[in-house]
C-alpha cells in the first residue's frame, strides 16, 4: 500500500460521527447543518435534459468531453467574469470533470512532483481534499492560517521565502470554505506575481462563486484577474467550478477546470489514464445548466432569505456575521467548538461541524477552533427551525 495513506487524517464527518456516537438526541426531527450538500430541488431543465439524452448510456464518452459542453463552459466563463467573446478556446482552455472534488485531488497528482522538499500550499482551515491530494502526491502540505485578524484571507507576506521556493502548487478557495471570505482582486494579482517569480501553479477552487448576496457585486475570479492584467494565456492559473452548489445537483458530479492550455493538455493526458469521463447524458444536462442563469438567480434569492432570517435570530446571542458569499455561517462559539457541537446535538438534535475539524494545528494555533460551520442548505422552514433551536441552546448555557 502507498505509505502516505497512513498520513491521511479522518474526514471531518467521520470525526463528527465519532463525537456524537452514543449521544441520545431528543425526540423530534433531526436537522443536519453539518454537511454542505445543497437540498434545494434540482432545476427542471436539468431533469429534462437528462431524460432526453439517456441514449448516451449506450456509448463511451471521451475524457475531454464534447465540444458542445466545452463551448458552453467557455461562453459561461466569458459572460460571468467579463472576459470578452472568444477569450477562451473551447478546445484548449476548458476540461469537463466529474465534480471539483475529483479534479482538485487529481491536479496535485499531475503537477506536484514527488521530490524531496516539494510543497503544496493551502489555506487553514480548508476543504480537506487539498491536504490529502498533497500527501498522496508525495508533497508536503504547507498551511496558511486564516483568521478574523487576516480577514479570513491567507497572509501572503507571512509565508517564508523558502516555502515559496519549494512550492509547486497552491490551493486557494474563493469564496472560502468555511468562512465565505472572497479573495480581493489585488490579493489575487499579488499571488500571480509570486507564481511567476517562484514557478508554481495556482488552483483556484471557485465552486461557491455563484452564491453571493448582492446581484450587482459578484465575487471576482482568477481568470477575471488574469484578463485585467493582460494575462490572456492564463499562464500557471487554473479555476475549478461545479454545478453542485450553483445548480443544486451534487449527485450529477459535474464540473470543469479551465485556464492554462499547456497545463490542461497534460492534465487531460493524466485523466485519460485515470478515467472519470462524464457520461453523455450528464454532459447534456450540464450544458443546459451552464446555459441558464434564471435558476441560479432564484437559488441566490433563497439563500439571501435564509441568511436574513438566520442572522436576525442568532445575532443577539452569537458572534456571527453574513459571509461575503457561499452558504455557510461561521460563528464563534461561547465554549469549546467540539463541546458546543456535542451539547447542541444532545439538547436540540441539530448537527453542526466543529471548526477545529476543518483545520490543522499550525504556528501554535488551530485557526478553526472556537468556531462551528453551519450549512444553510435545507429549505427555509427547516433552517429557521434550526436557528431557533440553536438560539434556545445558547441562551440556556
Amino acid at each position: 500500500m502507498n505509505p502516505n495513506l497512513e498520513r491521511l487524517q479522518p474526514y471531518p464527518f467521520e470525526r463528527l460521527n465519532a463525537l456524537l456516537a452514543g449521544v441520545q438526541a431528543p425526540l423530534g426531527a433531526a436537522i443536519n447543518l453539518g454537511i454542505g450538500e445543497p437540498r434545494h430541488p434540482p432545476p427542471e431543465l436539468i431533469r429534462k435534459a437528462l431524460a432526453e439524452n439517456l441514449d448516451g448510456l449506450g456509448r463511451y464518452a471521451a475524457t475531454g468531453g464534447t465540444q458542445e459542453l466545452r463551448h458552453s463552459i467557455c461562453r459561461w466563463l466569458e459572460r460571468r467574469f467579463g472576459l470578452g467573446d472568444g477569450a477562451l478556446d473551447a478546445d484548449t482552455n476548458a476540461l469537463p470533470v466529474a465534480g471539483t472534488r475529483e479534479a482538485l485531488f487529481a491536479i496535485s497528482q499531475a503537477v506536484a512532483p514527488a521530490t524531496p522538499g516539494a510543497r503544496v500550499l493551502l489555506p487553514n482551515p480548508c476543504y480537506q481534499i487539498y491536504e490529502g491530494a498533497a500527501l498522496l502526491a508525495g508533497a508536503e502540505p504547507a498551511y496558511m492560517n486564516t483568521t478574523a485578524a487576516t480577514g479570513h484571507v491567507p497572509d501572503l507576506a507571512a509565508v517564508p521565502e523558502a516555502t515559496w521556493r519549494d512550492c509547486k502548487l497552491i490551493y486557494i478557495c474563493s469564496p472560502g470554505n468555511p468562512s465565505g471570505a472572497v479573495l480581493p482582486e489585488y490579493w489575487q494579482r499579488r499571488l500571480i506575481e509570486l507564481a511567476d517569480r517562484y514557478d508554481f501553479v495556482i488552483a483556484a477552487d471557485e465552486c461557491y462563486s455563484e452564491l453571493y448576496p448582492d446581484e450587482d457585486n459578484p465575487p471576482p475570479g482568477l481568470l477575471q484577474v488574469c484578463h485585467a492584467v493582460g494575462r490572456e494565456d492564463y499562464r500557471r492559473c487554473l479555476v475549478f467550478h461545479s454545478l453542485s452548489k450553483r445548480s443544486n445537483v451534487p449527485g450529477l458530479r459535474s464540473g470543469f477546470v479551465a485556464g492554462d492550455a499547456g497545463i490542461l493538455r497534460d492534465f487531460l493526458r493524466y485523466r485519460t489514464y485515470q478515467g472519470c469521463a462524464l457520461p453523455l447524458h450528464v454532459q447534456a444536462a450540464s450544458r443546459a445548466a451552464w446555459d441558464d442563469e434564471a435558476h441560479v438567480r432564484h437559488n441566490r434569492a433563497r439563500y439571501r432569505a435564509k441568511f436574513d432570517s438566520a442572522l436576525e435570530i442568532l445575532g443577539p446571542v452569537l458572534d456571527v456575521s453574513r459571509p461575503d458569499a457561499g452558504f455557510y455561517l461561521w460563528p464563534r462559539t461561547p465554549l469549546d467548538d467540539t463541546a458546543f457541537a456535542r451539547q447542541l446535538f444532545e439538547q436540540q438534535n441539530v448537527r453542526v461541524l466543529p471548526g477545529s475539524y476543518l483545520s490543522r494545528d499550525n504556528e501554535g494555533e488551530n485557526p478553526g477552533a472556537g468556531h462551528v460551520r453551519m450549512a444553510l442548505v435545507a429549505d427555509e422552514a427547516e433552517c429557521e427551525a434550526a436557528m431557533w433551536r440553536i438560539r434556545r441552546f445558547v441562551e440556556a448555557l
